[in-house]
């Protein structure tokens, strides 16, 4: 118990170097910084939504540096292919023997932190691939399963206004991604520092401060954290009210909701408290951090009725009457 007491000491103080490294070249973004990490710390993924240029590829290139992490990018596109993600068989000749033998060459997925570019342009087969990946953590290519290297973190990405050609992400394949988080535009004084530092000649020195060894052991250390009772009560009884046809759901949540949260966003938001505690220097969560969690973990798993929509009630709103309600 002390060896772990010693190791969320060592977690807080990384965090707090990790957060003034990507300060170096991230002006602001603070709650993404610090979801991101939950998410990867959780052994997640997660899902972000924001309109270009708000430095989504910078920030995940510049977390796997500060990481130590393999990064790859996959740009998603309406003609990829699943192999083109997961990687595939070409035939070679043997120079000396002169037999031919298939040999796999792996995808951009073989790598530690995968940012998927706009993964609801490419069809459902294509996402399907990386989506299987995510869940497995291997890789199946003509029978032969290949496991992915740990830590193993997707960073999906969706932008909100280009809707026209898309492929939206399907409720069960959502339901994969721990967090989804939205990127709000900088505010002014955010903004004019942006400015200031991309068009001077200044380039940010990054050094990395964990490796993958160590990040495994913190993963393992979150698992192992201590949960009281009524932590866990608290979370399966505000994603139980999140269905309409559960008897603790209040009239409005029967009107907004035609489905409701799965047993997976309970395991999250415990997931998630549990690590904004570590990530705080505490070692055990309250309810507070459980409700902290409430919005990433929820917005993406509620599905609306026409009377929410025709009424411009969204999901936020619906989290917030969850809560309000509890």
């Amino acid at each position: 118990m002390s060896d772990d007491l010693e190791q969320v000491k060592q977690l807080k103080n990384v965090f707090d170097i990790i957060k003034q490294e990507l300060s170096k070249v991230i002006i602001g973004q603070v709650d993404t910084i610090e979801h991101l990490l939950i998410t990867l710390l959780a052994k997640g993924h997660c899902l972000i939504i924001g309109v270009p240029g708000l430095a989504k590829t910078k920030l995940i290139a510049t977390l796997s540096r500060v990481l130590d992490l393999k990064f790859n990018r996959i740009q998603f596109t309406p003609d990829l292919m699943p192999s083109d993600i997961t990687g595939t068989e070409v035939l070679e000749e043997d120079r000396t023997t002169g037999q031919k033998v298939f040999k796999f060459v792996k995808g951009p997925v073989f790598a530690n932190i995968i940012l998927a570019d706009e993964i609801n342009r490419t069809p459902p087969k294509t996402q399907a691939a990386l989506l299987e990946a995510m869940q497995e953590h291997e890789v199946t290519i003509s029978g032969e399963t290949y496991t992915l290297e740990e830590p193993f973190f997707v960073l999906a990405t969706q932008n909100p206004i280009e809707q026209e050609g898309t492929y939206p992400l399907p409720e069960a394949q959502l339901d994969r991604f721990m967090f989804n988080l939205w990127m709000d535009y900088p505010t002014g004084e955010e903004e004019k520092e942006i400015v200031k530092t991309t068009t001077s000649a200044y380039t940010p020195g990054l050094k990395p401060v964990v490796d993958s060894e160590e990040i495994i052991g913190f993963q393992d250390l979150i698992r192992r954290v201590p949960v009281a009772d009524n932590v866990i009560d608290f979370a399966v009884k505000l994603v139980g009210m999140s269905r309409p046809d559960s008897e603790s759901a209040t009239k409005s949540i029967r009107e907004w909701l035609s489905w409701g949260a799965g047993p997976r966003a309970s395991q999250y938001l415990i997931l998630g408290a549990k690590t904004r505690a570590i990530l705080d220097g505490r070692p055990t969560p309250d309810i507070e951090d459980v409700i902290k969690m409430a919005k990433p973990v929820l917005r993406h798993r509620l599905v609306t009725s026409f009377t929410a929509e025709a009424e411009g009630v969204n999901t936020l709103d619906i989290v917030d009457e969850l809560l309000k309600n509890i």
